[in-house]
């Protein structure tokens, strides 16, 4: 769980039970946070709470938070113990379809069952449930998940219970949560949400499928779902998180404002804030206003990230990275290329930007005139290091211009003979790809694109390289991930007992077969969008490379001009030897071909103009 989820755990809207509290302990909330949220809560606590607590096996701390919320409430008498997972009254049948959002084919599994989005009895959870639902959650609590669940789905096969459905299917979502079968639950919980707002377990199941998301990186699902409530509706427990997608979402729609304003609901205390400001900051650039969006970025940039996971803690120093990277940009993009490369200096050498910062710096010292420098970078970029997972055509396109610059014509010309050899094939195959699948017809096949280029059904000239820069964009590598945790949870499923794998499993093997269908298709559209762009731009650059070529006609036509007019002048470039004095600060060594990891960034050429 993430620590925006624990954090906004500390003033909840509706009475506090025993299991919202023991649950916050099963999924390792921090003692000082779950004792917050008690102290916050403005319950009146009760003895059979205690109890509950104690039987339950909850920290001691948190035990004695309760008893001091009741010595100082000094309640007469104690109130009657919560029910099992209570939640509150359901809204009527009216409110509830007011609140209700509608039902997609791509929302859950693309082939689940048309359900109605309200809840038919008015009320659901009064009273004491069934002595069999009660015996599958007594299971649940007592950490046999396996047979829970099991439990849950015959009562869920047979519709034993219709009234206490919605009920039956969140159990359903957590029996496969702590199963790890995180796709499963996640079906499940998209189940629940399709019941509307007004149904009592929305609240809970929405902040499991925000967990979810985070296992899983597919935000897909859980974007439909956003953009089908309203901000009023979120559950203080993952409101922090919805913001942030909610303004992702306006983002990519091009609504700035209207992003930026979500955004801001961000609070300081969420491990999205980092994220969202950084979001906030390529808006400000996108809308002309640099120097809130360097304020932003520098924000970023500064601040030192906290995470609960690892995985989390680097995505957030990448950020930290890409922040600083955005403020060269900004930099180079106004005309400043000295500060923009003060700033390309400041990505770590560690990060997987840094590769893009070396060859952005040989940019703006090729506009600074500073010619040997831009080379040496080049050879970074495409050194044996960064060759196998860097694609960077743009980079062989700088080296010809350079050399062009200092008149070395031959050497130009390799270049770009290389360049059309190694990427006019790439192009021409990217082009062929896009133009298969621009129809309707193709649109409706874009798994089997999916399948060609990541699972290896089909031949393809596409370099490695490239399919790293292509997974850089976030929905398609959520839903590679997703695709690859399918897999998993297969294999999974059918190590279980064969009474389970007979019943629950079979019905879990369909919901995944039904959902790689549909990921597989959202996976194919992603990796297409991105390849537009890929191949705009190789075509751009080929076409770059056709003028540069035009111009070294031109450029020896005219030194041939230029030698006939001027028949008595001699070659005084042959015979000089170069010196290869430094400063004192620096050692040389001459390059051999050899490439050692600790020289990549410092390579400086000692080429010579040839030109007049």
């Amino acid at each position: 769980m993430s620590t925006l989820l624990l954090l906004s755990l500390a003033a909840p809207a509706h009475a506090l039970t025993c299991d919202e509290v023991m649950n916050m302990v099963n999924v390792n909330v921090p003692e000082s946070i779950v004792v917050q949220t008690i102290d916050e809560s403005g319950e009146t606590f009760t003895a059979d709470f205690v109890r509950c607590l104690t039987n339950e096996g909850a920290p001691a701390p948190v035990i004695d938070a309760v008893k001091k919320v009741i010595a100082k409430n000094s309640t007469p008498k104690d109130e009657e113990p919560a029910a099992e997972e209570e939640a509150p009254k359901p809204a009527s049948k009216k409110e509830q379809s007011k609140k209700s959002f509608d039902d997609e084919e791509e929302v859950g599994s693309s082939k689940s069952k048309k359900k109605e989005l309200v809840d038919k009895d008015d009320g659901e959870d009064e009273g004491k449930d069934p002595e069999q639902l009660e015996d599958a959650i007594r299971q649940l609590k007592a950490k046999k998940a396996l047979s829970a669940s099991l439990a849950f789905h015959d009562i869920l096969k047979d519709n034993t219970f219709p009234d206490k459905e919605t009920k039956v299917l969140y159990h359903m979502g957590l029996s496969l949560y702590e199963l790890k079968m995180y796709h499963s639950a996640q079906y499940y919980f998209i189940e629940v949400l399709k019941r509307g707002t007004g149904s009592p377990y929305f609240k809970y199941a929405l902040p499991k499928l925000v967990q979810i998301y985070h296992l899983t990186g597919d935000v897909t699902d859980l974007n439909r779902v956003v953009a089908k409530i309203s901000p009023d509706d979120y559950p203080k427990s993952a409101r922090s998180q919805l913001y942030y997608l909610l303004g992702l979402q306006l983002y990519e729609q091009e609504k700035l404002s209207e992003a930026k304003k979500m955004l801001q609901q961000v609070p300081e205390k969420s491990d999205l804030y980092l994220r969202a400001t950084y979001l906030i900051g390529v808006i400000d650039n996108t809308t002309g206003k640099l120097k809130s969006a360097v304020r932003a970025f520098s924000e970023v940039a500064k601040t030192k990230p906290d995470a609960p996971t690892l995985q989390e803690l680097e995505a957030l120093e990448r950020l930290r990275d890409l922040s600083v990277l955005n403020i060269a940009r900004i930099y180079y993009g106004i005309g400043d290329h000295a500060q923009a490369k003060e700033y390309y200096l400041r990505v770590s050498r560690d990060s997987v930007y840094w590769p893009q910062a070396q060859f952005e710096t040989a940019w703006a010292a090729f506009l600074l005139s500073d010619l040997n420098y831009t080379l040496g970078e080049i050879l970074t970029v495409e050194s044996p290091y960064y060759s196998d997972v860097e694609y960077v055509p743009e980079a062989t396109v700088l080296r010809a211009l350079t050399y062009f610059q200092m008149c070395q014509y031959d050497d130009v010309d390799r270049t770009l003979a290389d360049f059309k050899a190694r990427y006019a094939p790439v192009h021409l195959e990217l082009k062929d790809t896009l133009k298969t699948y621009s129809s309707e017809e193709g649109k409706a096949l874009s798994d089997q694109a999916y399948e060609r280029y990541f699972e290896g059904k089909g031949e393809t000239l596409l370099p490695k390289p490239l399919f790293a820069r292509l997974l850089r964009d976030q929905e398609l590598s959520g839903l590679v991930r997703h695709l690859e945790m399918l897999e998993a949870e297969e294999q999974l499923i059918q190590s279980q007992k064969s009474q389970w794998k007979g019943a629950v499993g079979e019905e879990l093997m369909k919901i995944i077969a039904d959902a790689r269908e549909t990921l597989k298709k959202r996976a194919g559209r992603a990796m297409l969008k991105n390849m537009v762009g890929v191949a705009k731009q190789l075509g751009d650059l080929i076409g770059q490379a056709d003028i540069i070529q035009f111009e070294v006609v031109d450029a020896r036509r005219g030194d041939a001009i230029y030698k006939m007019q001027n028949i008595d002048l001699k070659d005084t470039s042959g015979g000089q030897d170069t010196d290869f004095a430094t400063s004192a600060k620096f050692i040389y060594w001459p390059f051999n071909g050899e490439f050692w990891k600790d020289e990549l960034g410092w390579y400086h050429y000692t080429e010579q103009s040839k030109c007049r």
